[in-house]
């Protein structure tokens, strides 16, 4: 968790007034509200009473009177408080709402490690503290790695106060553990722990922050430099999101070099707030840091695609040394998080190339169903060609497929014609995709091959988050065979084509093909029975204007409304 310490700005709304200097960001911990400030009150006695003080006028009792209305509240509760509760670490005088088991007096700290520790590791110099523990250097006593330097975070057993502290931790390692070996995460070798701490061994990043190079930067990078940091963070953000695991707190400071080099990878650290997302399942705590929390975070339901607004958070400051939102307290970031849009006019925005606006915009959508995923943000045509890119399979592939096989025939044909009007920038993505899902040798993708493929990357992450629940959904259509122009109507996202500059475009030109080849007269009740439609929906009130009172066929507003996929739930909003 952190946050940002900057020059103060009387129109927080200016986003682009906030440039990241060397000394403005720190290591960091979210504003609090100052609790000592006494916001003035008038007495409670009614006027009537003679020696109220609110009626007397000696000067060392003057009147008191709101100097200023109260703060507006937050729009979502803070989140250090929200992680204070959520570690148990709430002081005696401060109301705690406890949350699950939260309540248990008796909390079991063993977590079953090894409790070796100091028979192959020597402990040295502390490296840096955060909330709930710290990391030091350490010698290898004995073994493989005799006298090489590792990492060694230890986390206090006094500071778990929570059952859900408890489980954090034993999530943490259990992660690292299961994504270990990526190139650009840092590895994990082993955990340990005693009566006082867990320890939690890992690689020693001897290069600093992501944040620190920043700052040495002048608080900005280069086009291509940036696209260098980008691709790193992708690749391994792209590969935890496979595995059903989310970060919750991607930030500069949690991205390390292994060395000092300029060309030194790029790690990935601190898994401390990570989760496993089930399929068509929310997340719904508050966990991460202000600056970089996405407003569906605030919201309280959120998937993968938070993390996607972190990155973007991320882009953002690298190419123009400024933070999209800002404000002088953690409820005005809440808010400008909310509600303001990023800059993209202020210096260097305009210098910069469209292919770099477009893809921090796409990645800053306050719409999460818009914003691209991991594996599309590799694709995209800024990053296109950049040497170390490896672009994994997309989950998000699977969850379409699986609405396209189960959606009606005239639904399809609406897909199909999207599909045509796909530039070759934007197909790129797509026959990644294909390429990985192995097609035969007659240039066709089976549901099989899509189980083939997720089983060929499957870790122990993917078992505790559930991923593999769409091999089983595949089973239903194993043997539905698809060629590429086909799988790109299946892959389509539609809500991600609306967040684009030419969605309009795009849909007009698709509705002219649909209109020569797939359009024809239906009736309303026919529409609605192909759709799968309750019979408690008033079809003929919500659906009157899909269709053409001239001839009958679907009109340009149902074509649009039929491609995504329609639920009585959302006709009856309509």
């Amino acid at each position: 968790m952190g946050l940002c310490h900057g020059k103060h700005i009387h129109n927080p709304q200016n986003l682009s007034e906030n440039p990241i200097i060397p000394g403005d960001l720190e290591k960091q911990v979210i504003p609090e509200v100052d609790k000592s400030t006494n916001y003035p009150s008038p007495s409670p006695l009614p006027s009537g009473f003679k020696n109220s003080p609110a009626n007397s006028s000696v000067n060392s009792t003057p009147l008191r009177f709101f100097k200023r209305p109260f703060p507006p509240p937050s729009p979502a509760k803070h989140i250090k408080a929200f992680l204070a509760r959520r570690h148990g670490s709430v002081k005696p005088n401060e109301v705690s709402i406890p949350e699950g088991s939260e309540c248990e007096l008796s909390l079991d700290k063993n977590f079953g490690f090894s409790k070796q520790l100091v028979s192959k590791y020597e402990l040295e110099e502390e490296l840096g503290r955060g909330h709930f523990g710290y990391t030091c250097s350490a010698k290898v006593k004995k073994g493989d790695m005799k006298g090489q330097e590792v990492a060694v975070k230890v986390i206090p057993k006094a500071k778990m106060q929570t059952a859900i502290a408890i489980e954090d931790v034993r999530r943490e390692v259990k992660i690292l553990r299961a994504l270990a070996g990526h190139k650009n995460l840092v590895q994990f070798y082993d955990s340990y722990e005693d009566d006082d701490n867990v320890y939690i061994v890992m690689e020693l990043c001897k290069g600093g922050e992501l944040l620190d190079r920043i700052l040495s930067r002048g608080g900005k990078y280069s086009e291509e430099d940036a696209k260098a940091v980008m691709v790193q963070i992708l690749n391994v953000v792209a590969f935890c999101h496979l595995q059903g695991v989310v970060h919750r707190d991607l930030k500069p400071e949690n991205f390390l070099f292994s060395t000092k080099d300029d060309t030194s990878p790029l790690k990935a650290i601190d898994f401390g707030l990570s989760d496993y997302v089930k399929p068509d399942v929310r997340l719904n705590d508050i966990v991460g840091s202000a600056y970089y929390v996405a407003p569906e975070v605030l919201h309280r339901s959120y998937n993968t695609e938070a993390d996607m607004w972190s990155i973007g958070v991320i882009a953002y400051i690298l190419l123009c040394g400024s933070r999209p939102f800002w404000a002088r307290s953690e409820s005005g970031i809440f808010k400008a998080v909310l509600k303001a849009e990023p800059s993209f006019d202020e210096a260097p925005w305009p210098s910069l190339s469209a292919d770099a606006r477009d893809f921090v915009k796409r990645l800053l959508n306050k719409d999460y169903r818009k914003r691209l995923t991991a594996s599309q943000a590799l694709s995209h045509p800024w990053l296109m060609n950049h040497q170390d890119i490896k672009i994994q399979l997309d989950i998000l592939v699977y969850k379409l497929i699986k609405a396209y096989v189960c959606s009606s025939s005239l639904r399809k044909s609406a897909l199909a014609a999207v599909a045509k009007t796909l530039s070759v920038p934007q197909l790129a993505y797509f026959r990644e995709q294909f390429t990985l899902l192995g097609p035969n040798k007659s240039g066709c993708i089976s549901g099989l091959s899509l189980k083939t493929a997720l089983m060929k990357n499957s870790t122990d992450a993917m078992k505790d988050s559930r991923v593999l629940d769409y091999v089983n959904m595949v089973n239903s259509f194993q043997y539905r065979k698809f060629d590429f122009e086909e799988f790109c109507a299946a892959a389509i996202s539609v809500h991600q084509l609306e967040g684009m500059d030419c969605w309009e475009q795009h849909a007009r030109r698709a509705y002219d093909l649909f209109e020569k080849a797939g359009n024809r007269a239906i009736m309303i009740e026919e529409l609605a029975s192909e759709l799968g439609l309750s019979p408690s929906v008033p079809i003929h009130v919500v659906m009157q204007d899909w269709i053409r009172h001239s001839d009958g066929k679907l009109s340009f507003l149902g074509f649009v409304r039929l491609l995504h996929g329609v639920s009585s739930r959302s006709l009856q909003k309509a």
